[in-house]
């Protein structure tokens, strides 16, 4: 039961960090940042909100079986990681006007998309 509560936490925290995110992106950023850096700045919030409920998912998948699939592990943390690389690097981006964030952005994207992969790969392992 350890990875579901530490996933189900996760994807809770992260799901609450979005939405304040995104609301102020929305209201405390909105005259502050160029278009393109509030663009980042709401990118980065809408893909957390997706994959904190991924991270849900996560340990839903996790409590079906009595120990969790090495590939639902891997899909919660890579779920996690790709989190704090995609939309933390545009976050960053958005606030510091840094352009060499941008950089990092990708390797979260691998990160989310080898996620799904892994959760796919748990979900028909889980039969």
């Amino acid at each position: 039961m350890g990875m579901v509560r530490l996933f189900g936490a996760a994807g809770a925290i992260s799901g609450l960090v979005s939405v304040a995110a995104g609301a102020f992106g929305a209201h405390a950023l909105k005259t502050r940042l160029a278009a393109d850096q509030l663009a980042a700045f709401e990118t980065g919030a809408r893909y957390q909100t997706y994959h904190a409920l991924a991270l849900m998912a996560v340990a839903w998948a996790a409590s079906r079986t009595p120990t969790p699939t090495p590939q639902t592990v891997w899909a919660g943390w890579l779920f996690l990681s790709g989190t704090v690389l995609f939309s933390g690097s545009l976050y960053m981006l958005a606030l510091t006007g840094a352009r060499w964030w941008g950089t990092v952005t990708p390797l979260g994207g691998v990160s989310f998309i080898v996620g799904w992969a892994c959760l796919a790969w748990a979900m028909g392992a889980a039969r």
